[in-house]
């Protein structure tokens, strides 16, 4: 048996050309969809993230208001730009890219931002609505997973899932994602006080690797025939790559090919996800629609 490749650029290409036809529809009647993406720093990995939101959102169409702000930027100031961003209605969508810098309270930042903008969906009321299974924006990347899940037509209700990672950003979101009756997954979280992840692994449908750590998930941590994906991005040392480094995920891809039932590319899977779920949450934010999974 050798694995199905889930390729996310395949996916997120389909999700990005129906968010194409919506946003003309939108400059039709005169509205322009526009995120407004806050950068503050020069942290590499931010950078880079932002210029592929930039050049997502200009070739759906979409108006991208990049602001970028030194490093020393005081939080006041931040939460002042946020403030008139939230009050502009030619500005539908408001993302400030993470990591912020040190002396800024993330929490305060990420909920000064109105959720009927918050289309990153980082505010303590997405979260909440989240949780709840309230309609509101969804995080990029667990809601790019499930459309994955949906399009590889891996079965989701009723399977068990695992999730490696309880950040903010994924593992928390995921499972809440997860456990609504509208995909009604059993969820496992595993994370560093977890003593041995294998256990839970091995009886996983589904496992999402996203603990920030490379080659975490090995051929003996899975069942045969599981869904395994990967939203590891790391950088690991390669003399033989020009940039002195290569990427990799959070799984052993190799080891896994010939043992999963499905797995993500690295890179190219979960991450052109995070970006076309995006553009999607910006397109219902100007057509003033709440998002459903």
């Amino acid at each position: 048996m050798s694995a199905i490749i889930i390729d996310g650029k395949i996916t997120a290409a389909k999700i990005q050309e129906k968010v194409r036809k919506r946003t003309a529809a939108l400059k039709e009647k005169g509205i322009v969809p526009c995120l407004a993406v806050i950068l503050a720093g020069e942290d590499p990995a931010s950078v880079s993230y932002v210029t592929s939101k930039k050049k997502a959102l200009e070739e759906i169409g979409m108006e991208d208001r990049e602001i970028r702000l030194p490093g020393s930027v005081s939080e006041a100031e931040l939460l002042g730009l946020i403030a008139s961003l939230n009050a502009d209605p030619k500005v539908h969508g408001i993302l400030v890219q993470h990591p912020f810098p040190r002396h800024m309270d993330e929490e305060r930042i990420f909920s000064a931002v109105n959720p009927d903008k918050d289309v990153d969906g980082f505010s303590l009321a997405s979260a909440g609505n989240l949780a709840l299974g309230r309609p509101g924006f969804i995080p990029g990347t667990p809601f790019g997973i499930v459309h994955l899940l949906r399009d590889y037509q891996i079965p989701i209700a009723g399977r068990h899932v695992v999730i490696l990672g309880r950040s903010n950003i994924v593992g928390k979101p995921m499972a809440n994602l997860l456990v609504r009756r509208e995909l009604n997954a059993t969820v496992t979280v595993c994370h560093t006080g977890t003593p041995d992840p294998a256990v839970f692994t091995r009886q996983a449908d589904i496992i999402i690797a996203a603990a920030g750590k490379p080659g975490l998930v090995t051929a003996d941590m899975v069942k045969p025939g599981a869904a395994v994906i990967d939203v590891g991005m790391n950088r690991v040392p390669d003399a033989s790559k020009k940039k002195g480094y290569r990427l990799c995920g959070d799984t052993d891809y190799e080891g896994l090919l010939e043992i999963a039932g499905w797995i993500t590319k690295v890179p190219g899977g979960v991450g052109p996800m995070t970006v076309a779920m995006l553009t999607q949450n910006v397109a219902d934010a100007a057509e003033d629609i709440h998002t459903l999974p």
